[in-house]
């Protein structure tokens, strides 16, 4: 699509809307900055755009005649697709480009992409240094911070690309293909956003849905949603497995993370041998080595920086030992299966701080996966009366309820004795308490410095 001195239509005004304002004045177009909040200050947005492009910024309504003007919307990830305004667009036949597709459009070099209920952030870090120490020319983007438009007029045809791709991203995709895909696991996430299972599994399937037996698509075979898919993927799959020896594919055996393929079967590297910890990072190693040595890395590179990998901020990150008790800032566990994998990685007995905003998820198997290992749970936000009432149906008895997070942090200091470990692990999202995981993650951090 030709979109010089064309407007485009960009729907919300944060970091991905203004990103694609920036690449849209970059290419020629006119892009038309639209916050539904009637309390956006159309002075800060400009501020934040290049000074003298052709922008125009609309705040609470937007003018019926501006929508005749426009040739494709750019909704902005937060923008859910299904609202009266979206499906309004669409019957009127304009084109609807996420952020995401935006920037694959205007982007160069290879792209590898890493979509998942949990994990994805860790993997692609882990994939994005790998390419960094390897390729000259290498750009992370996406979910993990930094908009795919704002790099995407600086790529070549040497670039390569490490996006971190989210299901509210894929739901905006068109023609969208990455050279290697990955889905590292499905599990019940964003139903408030997505309505149901069927539906957010069909949008995570929709990482590969362009792709052809030219590209590869890397899936987990102990998710029985990724397992299913390989049968019917349209790119090459290339399986990983944390239980089962795979005759193509890579697996773990015993302590060994091992490759099979063409019939050969090769030994990789030992699980101690990497700075990771607990069997959800074990998972994420085995996927960014498929999906690193499908773009070309050499094995010996790959594992080289495996072992001297350490833990992204807020992913089961050690903070600090005091008093004998050892604290863990798992703040991106905002649902249940992701807070599972931080309670398994834990050694010691633990007090445990769980609940935030409610994002219509059930707590079973994450209190079951407490078992005798939590010796404390302490709860607070919007979810705390909905989590107390499923453990206790589950036999928890030390639970408390806090009325702030700082009480919260207060209490697992009181109760932790040497030997223990105090674990942020949500399984909620923070919204309500604080802006975003990062922040709830880092006033536990500072809180815990300071003691």
């Amino acid at each position: 699509m030709e979109l010089m001195n064309k407007k485009v239509l960009i729907i919300g005004t944060g970091i991905s809307g203004t990103g694609a304002a920036k690449l849209l004045l970059e290419a020629g177009a006119i892009p038309v900055l639209y916050d539904e909040n009637e309390n956006a200050k159309p002075e800060e947005i400009r501020g934040r755009l290049p000074e003298g492009g052709k922008a125009e910024i609309f705040v609470g309504r937007l003018p019926e005649s501006i929508v005749e003007e426009i040739c494709l919307a750019v909704p902005s990830p937060g923008v859910p697709v299904d609202t009266e305004f979206m499906e309004g667009l669409g019957e009127r036949g304009i084109p609807i480009w996420g952020e995401l597709e935006l920037g694959y459009r205007y982007a160069k070099g290879r792209l590898a992409a890493i979509t998942g209920t949990n994990g994805k952030t860790t993997t692609t870090t882990l994939v994005g240094q790998m390419m960094k120490e390897y390729y000259d020319s290498v750009y992370v983007v996406g979910n993990i911070g930094t908009p795919y438009t704002e790099m995407a007029l600086n790529t070549t045809e040497q670039t390569v690309t490490v996006a971190e791709v989210s299901s509210f991203q894929l739901e905006t995709t068109d023609a969208f293909r990455p050279d290697v895909s990955a889905i590292l696991n499905i599990t019940p996430d964003h139903l408030n956003r997505h309505h149901n299972m069927g539906n957010y599994v069909a949008v995570k399937e929709r990482i590969a849905g362009k792709q052809t037996k030219e590209d590869v698509c890397v899936l987990n075979y102990e998710d029985k949603y990724t397992r299913e898919f390989g049968g019917r993927c349209p790119a090459r799959v290339i399986f990983f497995s944390s239980k089962r020896r795979l005759e193509e594919g890579l697996y773990l055996e015993g302590e060994e993370i091992c490759m099979a393929v063409g019939g050969e079967i090769k030994k990789l590297m030992n699980i101690h041998d990497m700075k990771l910890v607990g069997m959800c990072n074990v998972e994420n190693v085995m996927a960014a080595i498929a999906i690193a040595f499908s773009m070309g890395l050499p094995m010996e590179h790959i594992l080289d920086t495996v072992k001297r990998f350490r833990a992204v901020e807020h992913r089961i990150e050690f903070v600090a030992t005091k008093n004998g008790v050892d604290y863990y800032n798992d703040s991106k566990g905002t649902n249940p299966d992701a807070a599972i994998q931080g309670i398994r990685a834990m050694s010691r007995p633990t007090v445990l701080i769980g609940g935030g905003y409610d994002k219509q998820s059930e707590y079973d198997e994450w209190i079951e996966a407490c078992g005798d290992k939590v010796k404390c749970l302490v709860l607070v936000g919007e979810t705390a009366g909905k989590i107390e009432e499923c453990a206790r149906k589950h036999g928890m008895e030390n639970i408390v309820r806090a009325g702030s997070f700082e009480e919260a942090l207060r209490i697992c200091t009181e109760t932790a004795r040497s030997g223990d470990a105090v674990l942020l692990s949500p399984a909620c999202a923070s919204w309500g308490m604080f802006p975003n995981y990062e922040v709830r993650g880092k006033v536990f951090k500072d809180y815990v410095n300071s003691l």
